[in-house]
């Protein structure tokens, strides 16, 4: 972990105290949350900010920073005098985090299905590619984040912002790994972006009967 941390973070730009220390933090962030996502910090593990800052090449304040960040997204659990303990959850956990997704997300799939034209569908086709090109690269945390954009891309088409706010969090919460769940491999991947290109013809054609079967089938396997 200690040299592809490193690579991830490059020094910052001295353009101020305040945005160099906000600079790290957040570059510390990025890699703690590829970390997670890549199973270099183990579920249930402790870890120490001091520790994890020689990893980082960086003092422990910013890691203390990003890890009460990630405590807030769900990734790990604050321990007094300790660290940092890497949450270890169940597939029912994953299970209660699809089902409130699917509650949320599929009536205004369908109701977007029925409103939105043609055109608006249109404009996000650059991205679904984006993950498929992810999903295509293997890479977890590139298509964490480019699944988190298409859902986010096709949501905003409802003008609702807590709707966002609050489904993105549950989002983040759903892609952290938990125990007893592989790896997702590229094949699985490869397959979780061909379903959104699936969803977006069907929302661009307007078969509104396809998109309820696609988004429910989405949220099932996930």
């Amino acid at each position: 972990m200690h040299d592809a941390a490193q690579a991830r973070l490059p020094r910052p730009r001295q353009s101020g105290r305040k945005v160099a220390r906000h600079f790290v933090r957040e570059q510390v962030l990025d890699a703690l949350r590829t970390a997670l996502l890549e199973g270099e910090l183990v579920p249930g593990e402790i870890y120490s900010g001091p520790a994890l800052g020689e990893r980082f090449g960086v003092s422990a304040t910013p890691v203390r920073e990003a890890m009460q960040q990630l405590a807030l997204e769900g990734a790990v659990e604050c321990l007094p005098n300790r660290g940092f303990r890497v949450l270890v959850r169940t597939p029912r956990e994953l299970a209660e985090l699809a089902e409130v997704r699917a509650m949320l997300e599929v009536p205004v799939m369908l109701r977007l299905a029925r409103t939105v034209p043609p055109e608006a569908w249109e404009s996000l086709r650059p991205a679904a590619a984006v993950t498929g090109e992810a999903a295509a690269s293997g890479d977890l945390a590139d298509y964490a984040e480019a699944d988190r954009a298409f859902h986010r891309a096709v949501l905003s088409l409802s003008g609702n912002g807590q709707l966002l706010r609050v489904t993105e969090d549950l989002h983040r919460r759903a892609q952290w790994p938990s125990a007893g769940v592989p790896r997702r491999r590229r094949a699985d991947l490869v397959a979780d972006a061909a379903e959104h290109a699936a969803l977006l013809e069907a929302l661009i054609a307007g078969e509104v009967g396809t998109v309820e079967a696609l988004v429910r089938e989405h949220f099932t396997g996930a």
